[in-house]
């Protein structure tokens, strides 16, 4: 669980970042998560864009993708949100205590 301070650093990190992945009318897939994952591992921090198309909400799809991925919902802004798994291999953000 994330603590307030932690949520804010995530988020100052994740201001400048682009989205890598969207979500659009095919919704949350298996593949998907598996992408995710991986991209968690490689990265930690992920910002995802769901798309006009989606017929979920985005604050619905962070909370979905989180849960499969074993992650942290960090934030939801408009129809991005941002998602943290710290990486077992690849740790590289140093959270504040």
């Amino acid at each position: 669980m994330l603590t307030g301070k932690q949520r804010s650093y995530l988020k100052s990190i994740a201001h400048n970042m682009d989205p890598i992945f969207q979500v659009g009318k095919n919704g949350i897939t298996e593949n998907f998560i598996k992408q995710v994952e991986e991209a968690l591992e490689a990265r930690e921090l992920l910002k995802i864009k769901v798309l006009n198309n989606s017929l979920l909400d985005a604050t619905e799809v962070a909370n979905e993708v989180a849960e499969a991925a074993n992650a942290e919902f960090v934030q939801s802004i408009g129809n991005k949100f941002v998602i943290y798994k710290e990486s077992e291999e690849n740790k590289t953000i140093e959270l504040p205590r």
